[in-house]
């Protein structure tokens, strides 16, 4: 009786997922943070990526099929993450994923993927150690050593700095490594960094660092953190006096970075990030056209990388002719002058993706194009 019954559930189960795999549909799966600190960049990346769905929906679909995409919160904690992955690999029988934007959570994420062989293509996360997971995991944004770089020369020839202090979140793997790679970066280009200073995700007092910062004075301070921990570090800056100018990275960007008093505390700062709005290109302006029709509000960055990462991950399906992992996983790695919204996307034998940064100023509480850094 036990061997019939098992032989029945194991019936079931094969039952389940060739009708899956048959069905009129095909399951792409996503996890973002849509709650929890940083929320703006799960919905920006979960909006930008339903833009795209509909796109080849609306076209015929893929391989004669519509896409359907099942979407999960991992309420911005690494272990959920895992989880919630699991569930799309598993449960959903998902033949690929995309997400996360942040580094911590798609190493969580890739994990889990790498181990099931599923393919899945990050947006947005910037650390090394994300596609080093293994061959099924990409990403379609530029990484944190090319970033560190783009600020280091911004710093140097733009700005014309000599000495900079650091202040990094330790509890981030995005911006510790960040931190890292523009040390080394800056320094080898002849700047000095007179002090590091470290704080944890969801600090509120940031004086006893800063007031260390000021004590070297420093000709600026890079602080490649979030959006949600920037602004208030900007205000704490000018209230103890610091007037030096402050420069980051793609985690600043999010339209909640200069809400309140941080409109006036980070005027003139700078920071990296993907794509400029105010580029004329007809590709990211039709692409913003469509989002502020949809949404009301003007994409993100997120938004762009996201639309970026399941259009990539759509060719290469329909490259393949098939929803087979290590076929669209190897049509993945052949992406080649992909014309993405966020420019051309090559993805290098990393699994990285190969593209040019823009820095973007700060002026009146907007994000004004200041100039590209090429690869």
């Amino acid at each position: 009786m036990k061997k019939l019954f098992f032989g029945l559930i194991a019936v079931i189960a094969v039952f389940s997922v060739s009708c899956n795999k048959s069905s009129n549909e095909i399951l792409i799966g996503e996890y973002e943070s849509l709650t929890g600190a940083e929320a703006t960049f799960g919905i920006s990346s979960t909006n930008g990526l339903n833009l795209a769905v509909e796109e080849i929906n609306n076209s015929g679909g893929l391989l004669g099929k519509k896409i359907k995409l099942i979407t999960y919160d991992d309420q911005g904690k690494p272990q959920e993450a895992a989880t919630v992955v699991q569930r799309l690999i598993k449960q959903d029988n998902v033949v690929a994923i995309i997400g996360e934007v942040a580094s911590s959570r798609s190493i969580s994420g890739g994990q889990i993927c790498q181990s099931n062989k599923t393919p899945m293509v990050t947006p947005a996360s910037t650390n090394p150690e994300v596609t080093a997971i293994g061959d099924y995991v990409y990403r379609v944004c530029f990484i944190d050593p090319f970033q560190a770089t783009v600020m280091s020369k911004f710093a140097t020839n733009t700005l014309k700095l000599k000495k900079v202090a650091v202040l990094k979140d330790v509890k981030n793997a995005y911006s510790t490594g960040l931190a890292d790679f523009f040390v080394k970066e800056f320094t080898s280009m002849g700047g000095q960094v007179v002090v590091v200073q470290s704080y944890s995700s969801g600090d509120k007092d940031f004086k006893a660092q800063l007031t260390a910062i000021k004590s070297e004075n420093p000709e600026g301070i890079f602080i490649p953190g979030y959006y949600t921990d920037v602004g208030l570090i900007a205000i704490q800056a000018r209230e103890i006096g610091i007037t030096q100018p402050l420069f980051g990275g793609d985690g600043w960007e999010s339209e909640k970075l200069t809400e309140g008093k941080a409109k006036d505390a980070l005027e003139g700062s700078f920071f990296s990030t993907h794509v400029s709005t105010d580029n004329p290109d007809p590709m990211v302006q039709g692409f913003i056209k469509k989002y502020k029709e949809k949404y009301g509000k003007m994409p993100d960055a997120m938004s762009f990388l996201a639309y970026d990462a399941g259009m990539i991950l759509f060719e290469a399906i329909k490259r393949a002719g098939s929803v087979e992992a290590d076929k669209i996983k190897n049509e993945l790695a052949k992406t080649k002058d992909f014309k993405g919204v966020t420019g051309t996307i090559t993805i290098n034998e990393q699994r990285n993706a190969v593209k040019p940064a823009v820095v973007l100023e700060i002026k009146n509480g907007k994000f004004v194009y200041k100039e590209t850094v090429q690869p």
